[in-house]
């Protein structure tokens, strides 16, 4: 049976809290894909868990096989009726912080100019969260960055991202064997699939690791402008950018996800016109 390990970030990728319009249907459909016995489901989102579950109970989204949370620095599975840290992938990432807590990474950029702490409730144990100024240098507050963590041998991740809807830089330190890809890679491995059977979707900043990846991906219609025209300008080899127009939809979010899936399984392509036919004339 040919399998499909379905992976998808949350906020404007399957979660239309964007500008962008959602297409009617779509997140029905989706959910029915995610049904198929010959599919599983993975959230890979910069959420911590508790508001990926808060997000999974108001949005009624179906449960998945795993939760990639915290830009990757976390993952978790349901055990017994309650979703418990995969122990595992904590002690692989937590030598990058030579084991220091994230406090105590912050006192070594506190107060370095252009960042601002994000609010508590967005930290966790092994990544730190920033409000970046727009006007600040990515390159030099970069460079700056690196020689205050390399100088103690803490060997970090920096995670740049944008948010649309606040119109503000966002910046995530994390340990540097953590981060969506190696998270990703991490629960392929660990779930007992091949790396060709994985796929997924995404549409911002932090999920350009993914995209860019030997992984199947689609980058959903809606996805920030800057960087839809970076991807366009040199596509990787399997990186698939929506463009809408796929079962009538328009792209974005989770039509942007079924365009992607259509794209790269035939088998699941004839299945979703087929379903999307039937339910259009139920």
């Amino acid at each position: 049976m040919k399998r499909l390990l379905l992976c998808t970030d949350l906020d404007r990728t399957l979660l239309p809290n964007g500008e962008h319009a959602e297409s009617p249907g779509a997140r029905r459909l989706f959910a029915r894909l995610a049904r198929r016995d010959d599919v599983a489901l993975v959230y890979a989102t910069g959420r911590d868990l508790a508001l990926t579950l808060q997000a999974m109970h108001e949005f009624d989204l179906p449960w998945p096989e795993a939760i990639v949370s915290d830009v990757g620095t976390a993952i978790s599975l349901p055990q017994g009726g309650a979703w418990q840290p995969w122990l595992e992938w904590e002690r692989h990432i937590s030598p990058g912080w030579r084991r220091l807590s994230a406090a105590e990474v912050y006192s070594l950029v506190r107060g370095l100019q252009g960042i601002v702490l994000q609010e508590n409730e967005k930290q966790s144990r092994h990544k730190l969260s920033f409000y970046v100024d727009a006007a600040r240098g990515r390159d030099r507050l970069e460079d700056e960055l690196r020689q205050r963590l390399q100088g103690l041998g803490l060997t970090c991740r920096l995670v740049w991202s944008f948010d649309e809807m606040a119109g503000r830089g966002l910046l995530d330190i994390i340990p540097a064997g953590a981060g969506k890809l190696p998270a990703l890679h991490f629960v392929i491995d660990g779930l007992g699939y091949d790396r060709d059977e994985a796929f997924f979707a995404g549409d911002s900043g932090n999920d350009r690791e993914v995209l860019c990846s030997d992984i199947a991906a689609v980058l959903v219609a809606n996805a920030h402008h800057t960087l839809r025209r970076e991807l366009a300008t040199a596509p990787p080899p399997a990186l698939h950018l929506a463009r809408g127009g796929y079962l009538g939809m328009n792209g974005n979010y989770s039509a942007g996800i079924l365009e992607g899936v259509g794209h790269f399984r035939p088998h699941l392509d004839r299945w979703l016109r087929q379903l999307a036919d039937n339910l259009e004339g139920a």
